[in-house]
């Protein structure tokens, strides 16, 4: 039976992010019900419902409309998980302007290039980051106003001439004009998230409003929402494009409440907020369900409410994901994405949960598998993922990057420089980057592939394989692994376990063991670094 598109047959002229995400909630019957809640360790609880979630992303925007901010100006937004976050990002786009999320962990040089390669003109930042960052904030030359999450009024002396500081507290009070606020075309530029770029600096990742609307997709085939009382507990940042996406804009466009965690956190910690809020929906990384199944002994039974886990981010084991299901009786549901498209490929409740598959694209998105001469390939063949540039979801550009952008749309096609298969029923089975894939002996081999096997094997807590050189045109399959605490398993045993079960020109030939692997700041492996890392 063929299901219905979820994607609107036409796209609106008119459309605003902060706008779908808060007023239409606002002047109903869910005016009152909790749009944030944000569980603080040392803080403790607060949350906004939709009623004051409106309020104060309009006053924001007013403020911000009043200080002459022009459309399309840039607000780089630097905050922990709080309810100014959501304020911030919603009211930047109330007010026309494109939101710019930056890492609360990102070091003083690289928000000084986030700052000056945006040509931001104003930045919301925390107060410690305030006095972090004095001394650079007068050499980002577009910058005019910084708006700091503090209570009370800041000295307006801790800043260069020409620009003005500001206490949210106050900003939040400014009052509201209906006349005022700009009106958005569905196409116009929404928010700039920065990605790892070729030439060792962050890219700009430009998308448009009509994104939330190419996202209606992911709400038909990867969430699973179910009446009024879904609760969304998301245990990222808001900073990070998975969570901006899953955690804010898809939920809140859908009037569900959602749950975000700030401080320090245990396996144990995710457990209890779902049964403390009575979650329905759960998402993370893989990393952090192999962590609760590890470390914890929590089971379905200790928490009723919970009905649905999503995962992405990096590869979902078979070990993790029949774990899962034998421990809280159901499955994760993984996803794969990127920066530039979100997430498009998807495990969904509407087909059987294939192990080791990144599942199906989801229903809206055009998604083609092409060789290099741009043709479709057939069934087992390796081929690159490519969206059809249609895709509402799809980004506008790379931020003043052109040779990037005509480099990366070809043919009516964005090229993500993904590689992928297909099997003969729909699904498709990641193999990663080009530059991921492994020549060894005349061979190509995914290290996903080799990686799956890997973790289904007692002892290994998380792996990586990569390539190792050793001698001309002589490259070898490694294995580095992360032991279970307690586990004694040595590279004897895991050659021998891969013997058994993968084939012989797969196999690795070097084993080495780590405590951890270098990582990004939002939990995500540097493959290329690991080597590194053990042949330091």
């Amino acid at each position: 039976m063929s299901l219905p598109n979820p994607l609107p047959e036409q796209l609106p002229t008119f459309f605003n992010i902060g706008d779908a995400c808060t007023r239409q909630w606002a002047q109903s019957f869910r005016a009152d019900t909790p749009a944030i809640i944000v569980h603080d360790s040392t803080q403790g609880e607060s949350s906004l419902t939709f009623r004051q979630l409106n309020e104060q992303t309009d006053r924001l925007a007013a403020f911000l409309i009043a200080r002459e901010m022009q459309k399309s100006e840039r607000v780089l937004i630097r905050l922990p998980n709080c309810l100014e976050y959501p304020v911030a990002f919603l009211g930047v786009l109330k007010a026309g302007g494109i939101a710019v999320p930056a890492s609360p962990q990102l070091s003083p040089d690289e928000l000084e290039f986030l700052l000056k390669d945006s040509g931001a003109s104003v930045a919301v930042l925390s107060e410690s980051d305030l006095r972090l960052l004095l001394p650079r904030l007068a050499r980002v030359p577009d910058l005019r106003q910084v708006i700091v999450k503090r209570a009370g009024a800041p000295d307006a002396d801790l800043l260069a001439d020409g620009i003005a500081l500001h206490a949210m507290h106050d900003v939040l009070l400014h009052p509201v004009s209906d006349s005022a606020m700009p009106s958005t075309l569905a196409n116009d530029p929404a928010y700039l998230v920065y990605t790892s770029g070729t030439t060792g600096y962050p890219k700009g990742v430009l998308h448009a409003h009509r994104a939330l609307l190419g996202r209606l997709p992911a709400a038909a085939d990867w969430f699973d929402y179910r009446g009024d009382d879904d609760r969304i507990l998301h245990t990222g940042k808001f900073n990070w494009t998975y969570v901006l996406g899953t955690a804010l804009m898809d939920p809140l466009y859908q009037g569900k409440s959602v749950v975000v965690h700030e401080g320090d956190a245990t396996p144990e910690t995710w457990i209890e907020l779902i049964r403390r809020y009575e979650c329905t929906i759960f998402i993370g990384v893989p990393t952090l369900y192999r962590q609760i199944l590890q470390k914890t002994v929590f089971h379905a039974g200790e928490v009723p409410t919970l009905r649905h886990c999503m995962c992405a981010g990096e590869h979902l084991s078979d070990e993790v994901q029949l774990g899962w299901q034998a421990r809280f009786g159901a499955p994760v549901y993984e996803a794969i994405g990127m920066s530039e498209c979100s997430y498009y490929l998807s495990q969904s409740r509407a087909f059987p949960v294939r192990p080791g598959s990144a599942g199906r694209p989801q229903r809206g998105h055009q998604v083609a598998l092409l060789n290099r001469q741009l043709q479709p390939v057939g069934d087992e063949e390796e081929g690159m993922l490519c969206i059809h540039e249609s895709d509402p979801g799809l980004f506008l550009g790379y931020w003043q990057r052109e040779d990037e952008n005509r480099a990366s749309r070809q043919g009516a096609y964005f090229l993500t420089g993904d590689y992928a298969r297909r099997d003969a029923d729909g699904y498709f089975w990641f193999l990663g980057r080009k530059d991921d894939l492994i020549n060894s002996f005349g061979y190509r081999i995914s290290p996903h592939e080799v990686e799956r096997v890997l973790k289904t094997f007692a002892g290994v807590a998380d792996c990586v394989v990569v390539p190792e050189t050793v001698g001309d045109d002589k490259t070898l399959i490694v294995a580095c692994i992360i032991r279970e605490t307690g586990s004694k398993m040595s590279e004897a045993d895991v050659l021998a376990f891969c013997a058994e079960h993968l084939a012989r020109y797969k196999m690795p030939r070097k084993v080495y063991f780590l405590a951890d692997f270098p990582r990004t700041r939002n939990g995500k492996v540097l493959r290329r670094g690991v080597l590194a890392t053990v042949l330091e």
